[in-house]
């Protein structure tokens, strides 16, 4: 299995949008270096769940529910859309200046590759983050 982190502004669509809709199409992603996750992704991948701009944290665990397919938004096979569903909100959640000020993570995509949309996540990074989390 392999681990991923997605963003999403809370304005736009929140972790509490996507455990009441119980699933959702991550698509609308024009970014090639994202596209490459995406396309990575597999059935019962876990996904670490980020507020970008309004809260700025982690704060859920989703699940891929399918894989890469045509992204429905745009006519153009290039783009890729994958489902996720959620799997539980964290116990705390993990501020992004939290993650930055731990020298364990200056090499996160997170830390590194702000922008980046959809980014991968590294078993030890993990691992921390579920500590900092008060997950098992």
């Amino acid at each position: 299995m392999s681990y991923w982190l997605v963003k999403s502004e809370p304005s736009v669509y929140s972790w509490d949008q996507l455990v009441k809709e119980k699933e959702t199409v991550w698509s609308g992603v024009r970014n090639y270096a994202a596209r490459i996750n995406l396309r990575a992704m597999k059935k019962g991948d876990e996904v670490l769940f980020y507020h970008s701009n309004e809260g700025v944290e982690i704060v859920a665990i989703a699940k891929v529910s399918k894989e890469a397919y045509q992204d429905p938004t745009i006519d153009d096979d290039r783009w890729v859309a994958v489902d996720i569903k959620p799997v539980r909100k964290l116990k705390k959640s993990v501020p992004l200046d939290v993650l930055k000020k731990d020298k364990r993570f200056a090499d996160m995509d997170l830390v590194r590759l702000g922008r980046l949309s959809v980014q991968t996540v590294k078993d030890d990074e993990w691992k921390m983050i579920m500590e900092l989390a008060g997950e098992k």
